[in-house]
This record gives structure tokens, C-alpha cells and sequence, in this order.
């Protein structure tokens, strides 16, 4: 059987596409339904999607930061 990520990149035509960009979606639509869950006007929605998106995009930096500097002691 084909990983779903082999047979979605296979659809986009580059199957050696970076693992990374599929978080983008992602963060995208946690970021959309956890403003949208939080308020009701649209403007209110847009601003609260964008400030948990710099949220989850800044956090996901440290963690590799943290994950990437550790690997030099291993």
C-alpha cells in the first residue's frame, strides 16, 4: 500500500517534495477553526487566525531549533 504523503505528492507531481510543506495546511486550518471557535465576526476571525498562526509557526521554530542543536551533541 502507498503512503498517503507518496500518493498526495505523486498527485501534485513531485514526489520529492520537503515533508515540512505539508505542515502548512495544517497550521492553516487549526489556525482558521480555532479563530472561528473563539469568535463570530469574520474580522475578528481573520485577525485571531493570523495571531495563533505566527503562534503555532513560532513555536513549531523553536522546537526544531531546540531538536536541531541537540543533534549536535548525539
Amino acid at each position: 500500500m502507498i503512503p498517503s504523503f507518496i500518493a498526495f505528492s505523486w498527485l501534485l507531481g513531485q514526489a520529492d517534495m520537503p515533508r515540512i510543506w505539508y505542515a502548512l495546511p495544517l497550521i492553516v486550518v487549526v489556525s482558521l477553526v480555532y479563530g472561528a471557535t473563539r469568535h463570530e465576526y469574520l474580522k475578528e476571525i481573520a485577525i485571531h487566525t493570523f495571531r495563533s498562526g505566527v503562534w503555532v509557526v513560532g513555536f513549531m521554530t523553536i522546537i526544531f531549533t531546540i531538536i536541531y542543536v541537540a543533534g549536535f551533541w548525539n
